[in-house]
């Protein structure tokens, strides 16, 4: 089981409060030059993508991950596709995610990333599908597009994370707000897959959703290890297999 910092309820809702008023506030260290609040990322800042450890994007890369949802089975399979979509005039990978809930498929979503210069991973959108227990689409609602309807592409992960690093990770306003936030890095844990070092903890929070918190881990060439809620909900999530591309 992880090493998990226990945050009392008084300080989630302190960091609620900071990441509510934060905005792309990442570096220059961290994000290329066309960087900035409101502005869209420039294409020339995508010549030559640095690969970001902490968010593999090589295609055929895979995870599997595990958990519960109050208390019943969840898995999660994340997969970097071979195929690839122009947003903004950046070319971008497309990233497969299928969750199930109780062995019944809930969720698939195809997202939208591109790593810059300087090695920071951009987000610039996702089509999203949620199902019914017959394998109905019931809902596509945070699906959105960087560009489009006045939707921005945010940092999904900066290309040397550390404490206090904040940043928007997308935004289409009233339909997919979501900000993270950086506060330790070093860690080291146990999951099923194995003995994690190095791994760092973000913070996640959006408008729409404002009583909920999601903490995550990610690891040097292994993306997401740990995922679970710090307020408004009760998910956990643990990395079990990874299926690296072939050489």
């Amino acid at each position: 089981m992880a090493r998990r910092t226990r945050y009392g309820v008084a300080m989630v809702l302190v960091l609620i409060g900071l990441l509510a008023v934060s905005t792309l506030a990442v570096s220059g260290r961290n994000a290329g030059a066309g960087a900035g609040p409101g502005a869209p990322p420039d294409p020339a800042d995508f010549d030559d993508p640095l690969p970001n450890e902490y968010f593999p994007l090589e295609p055929g890369w895979a995870a599997k991950l595990r958990g519960t949802e109050d208390g019943e089975r969840l898995v999660e399979r994340v997969v970097v596709t071979d195929r690839t979509k122009v947003v903004q005039g950046i070319t971008t990978t497309v990233i497969r995610d299928v969750i199930r809930h109780k062995g019944v498929l809930v969720e698939k979503t195809e997202d939208w990333y591109a790593a810059d210069d300087a090695g920071t991973v951009w987000y610039f959108g996702e089509e999203t599908a949620e199902y019914d227990e017959n394998g109905d689409v019931i809902s596509t609602k945070g699906s959105w597009e960087a560009g489009v309807d006045g939707a921005m592409a945010g940092i999904i992960m900066p290309s040397d994370p550390r404490p206090t690093d904040a940043y928007r990770q997308e935004f289409y306003k009233g339909k997919a707000e979501d900000q993270g936030w950086v506060v330790e890095r070093g860690i080291s844990l146990r999951v099923p897959y194995g003995r994690i070092d190095h791994a760092v903890r973000t913070f996640e929070w959006s408008r729409t959703e404002p009583d909920v918190m999601v903490g995550k881990l990610f690891a040097p060439g292994l993306g997401i290890v740990l995922e679970y809620t710090l307020a408004g909900g009760n998910e956990t999530l643990e990395l079990v297999r990874v299926n690296e591309p072939a050489t």
